[in-house]
């Protein structure tokens, strides 16, 4: 039997309805449908949801704690939502948000134009430093959170770069004199 899978799924302040192998939720942040795979099937236990074997396979366990996962995922979304701090660090580097577009300083000798994404939303610090990322699709905020990154990975001499707040950046020493 899979551990995770087994768990049973918090449906706190979500909407949940079952129609076969489609799970309908809705909440404050988002709403949709998440097909559950056929081998399991997908029942409510007054405010739980829980996921059991329909019928045993080989590869049972491990579609069982995936979808589990990615269920848990989209209902937590719908209900909390997910958030990601990155940390922007250097002499003049800094964001700057302008309506849907996000304007990065980095050193360079142009500047990087950003499109965020239509769920994703922004918050800035005011110095333009420390970023959060906001959506209720815990997948899309780590997409845009590495793409973000990706623009000037952190060095390991100065660590001077975009990082992730919980990210930790292992640090070289430099050139020593003879």
């Amino acid at each position: 039997m899979s551990k995770i899978g087994r768990k049973p799924i918090d449906i706190d302040n979500v909407t949940v309805e079952v129609k076969g192998q489609d799970v309908h939720f809705k909440g404050p942040n988002a709403s949709g449908v998440y097909v559950v795979s056929d081998i399991l099937k997908p029942e409510l236990d007054g405010k739980k949801l829980v996921l059991r074997p329909a019928k045993k396979t080989r590869e049972l366990n491990s579609v069982w704690g995936l979808n589990r996962a990615l269920l848990a995922n989209k209902i937590k979304g719908a209900s909390q939502g997910f958030s990601k701090d990155v940390i922007i660090t250097g002499l003049g580097f800094k964001a700057v948000l302008t309506g849907s577009k996000v304007v990065f300083s980095l050193g360079y000798s142009h500047k990087i134009d950003f499109d965020l994404p239509k769920n994703v939303s922004l918050e800035i610090d005011k110095t333009g430093q420390k970023l959060t990322f906001k959506s209720p699709d815990k997948e899309l905020v780590g997409f845009v959170c590495s793409q973000v990154r990706a623009f000037r990975v952190p060095e390991p001499y100065k660590g001077t770069g975009i990082k992730l707040a919980t990210e930790t950046i292992f640090r070289k020493a430099g050139k020593t004199k003879a």
